[in-house]
Parts: structure tokens; C-alpha cells; sequence
């Protein structure tokens, strides 16, 4: 390991982070790129995890620098214990995210500057003492969270610092609106447009009663974030009531969506789906771009 020196991160290394961050990003999401200030104030504070971001008492961010460049690095969270913090994560340590760039011919040793910093990052948190050790991969870039399958080389670091796969799977999706079919309304229904929960809420109407709805967030790359193109939005909520499946609702909803978004000049559109159940998304246009593990963990004590 001769040649590594693993230490906190400075500001003059902003554009090599930001680097790797995008490396890591571009192999899950095609076209995406972040800011280098999206990458330093998720380094400060995440506003857009308007619940959890608050229950953080400590952040500690580590770099790997080999032969006078950076080719690892590791964000850490400390929760706090107190009655406020949900109980998952109360008094809880997590790697938020692990990079390292691949080993290449002419640089055949990157890996280990990534397992000293995956070192160096778990001895930060056990020195907390924390009731929970967990690990994720959360950029600030849409659609890239938990450890993707494109990204072997951060499971295996984890896998070899003691972090065990987590058992919770999920499908990232991605569609092109404009090729988003617009079906006809089913007979007698009409769209209902308010503020949702998460985003732009798209409700199916039939006189009173409501069938169904969509939300699409066109602000999931914050103001700024997704640089050269920021026309991104996901389905933060689809959900058809089960009486009036199959009758072509969600299929007109995501139709009303999509021409929503048209006008607003988004033309990219997220989904997700637990594992084995991306069946509607993929019929309806989108194309599954990974599958994404969540709840790594290793022992606390």
C-alpha cells in the first residue's frame, strides 16, 4: 500500500471527487452529470431528505490519494440516539457512499486505496460506537442509490471489510417521454392536477370518485445539480386502486404524465419497482437501466 495516504477531504479536492462522483454516476444513469457544487453541499447537508438529513449529528468525509491522485473516497453519517431519530437508524453509523475507481493497466493498483479508505471509514464509525453499521451508495444524481450491479468493484470492498450483502433488491427505470403511448381515457374519466406528496399529483377522476393517481417530480436534481441537462423527473407515486386494474387507468395516467412533463420541457422520466415486479413500467415504455442492493450492514460490535 505504499504510496496511499488516506485523509479528510479538502476543498481543492472538489473537482477530483466530483470526477470519481460522475464516473460512478455515468455507469448507472446514461447522461448524467453533477455539479461540483451538488457534490459539496451533499458533503454539508442533504435538504431533499427532509426527514432523515436532520437526525445527522456528525459527517466525515475521506479520500484516498494515490501518487498525488484521488482514486477513493467515503462519505460517513453518524445518527444521533435521541427519541426524535427514527428507530432504524437512532444511534446508527452509515457509509453513505464508497468510490474507487477500477484497476486499469496504467494504474493497476486503484483497488487498494479503496480498501484503505473502506478501512479507514469503518474504524471512523466504530470509534462512535454505534448500535448499527450500515452501507449505501446515495450520490446526489438521480436514480443512483443503494449498491447498483454496475458498480462490482464497491461490493467487493464492502464484502471484504466485513459489510454482508443486504437482502432488499430494487429496479431502477428509465423512459423517454416522448415515446410515452398516450391512450385514450378510459369512457368517463378526467385528470384531476394538484400538489401530491411527491411532486405534481395526476389523479384519475370518474364523477366523484377517484381511480387512481401518478406524481412526477421535476425537481429531483435540485436547483443546479444535473449539469448540461436537466430535464429529469421520476415517478415518486403510481398506484391504480385494485378494483379498476387492468382497465388501461395507469396506462392513461402515465400518457397524462408524460404530456404534462412535454410542456414543462422534461424529456427523461425515472421509475422504480421492487425486484420482479418492473412488468407495468416496462410495458408502458421504460427501460430498466439496473438493479440496485439496499440494506448492506455488517456487524456493530
Amino acid at each position: 500500500m505504499s504510496g496511499i495516504e488516506v485523509r479528510p477531504f479538502r476543498r481543492s479536492d472538489r473537482q477530483q471527487l466530483t470526477d470519481l462522483v460522475n464516473a460512478h454516476v455515468q455507469a448507472v444513469v446514461p447522461g448524467v452529470s453533477v455539479s461540483v457544487n451538488a457534490v459539496l453541499s451533499q458533503l454539508e447537508r442533504e435538504p431533499g431528505e427532509v426527514v432523515v438529513d436532520q437526525w445527522v449529528v456528525e459527517r466525515v468525509t475521506l479520500v484516498g490519494e494515490q501518487r498525488g491522485r484521488l482514486v477513493a473516497a467515503a462519505h460517513v453519517l453518524r445518527y444521533g440516539s435521541g427519541p426524535d431519530v427514527g428507530r432504524a437508524l437512532r444511534g446508527a453509523a452509515e457509509i453513505r457512499w464508497l468510490l474507487c475507481a477500477r484497476d486499469a493497466p496504467f494504474w493497476p493498483d486503484a483497488s487498494a486505496a479503496g480498501l484503505a479508505v473502506a478501512e479507514a471509514a469503518v474504524a471512523r464509525m466504530r470509534a462512535w460506537r454505534p448500535a448499527r453499521i450500515g452501507a449505501d451508495g446515495t450520490l446526489p444524481a438521480p436514480g443512483v442509490y443503494g449498491i447498483p450491479e454496475q458498480w462490482p468493484h464497491v461490493a467487493d470492498l464492502l464484502s471484504r471489510v466485513g459489510f454482508r450483502r443486504g437482502g432488499r433488491a430494487e429496479i431502477v427505470l428509465l423512459a423517454d417521454v416522448a415515446a410515452l403511448a398516450r391512450p385514450a381515457p378510459p369512457p368517463g374519466l378526467r385528470v384531476v392536477r394538484t400538489l401530491g406528496t411527491a411532486g405534481t399529483r395526476l389523479a384519475a377522476v370518474r364523477g366523484e370518485c377517484e381511480l387512481g393517481f401518478v406524481e412526477v417530480d421535476t425537481g429531483i436534481g435540485g436547483s443546479g445539480a444535473i449539469a448540461g441537462h436537466p430535464g429529469w423527473a421520476d415517478v415518486g407515486n403510481l398506484l391504480v386502486q385494485e378494483a379498476h386494474r387492468g382497465r388501461g387507468v395507469g396506462s392513461w395516467l402515465l400518457g397524462e404524465a408524460a404530456e404534462w412533463l412535454r410542456l414543462g420541457r422534461v424529456d427523461r422520466l425515472l421509475g422504480y419497482a421492487d425486484r420482479g415486479a418492473p412488468g407495468f413500467l416496462e410495458r408502458s415504455g421504460f427501460r430498466r437501466l439496473t438493479e440496485t442492493v439496499r440494506d448492506w450492514e455488517m456487524p456493530a460490535v
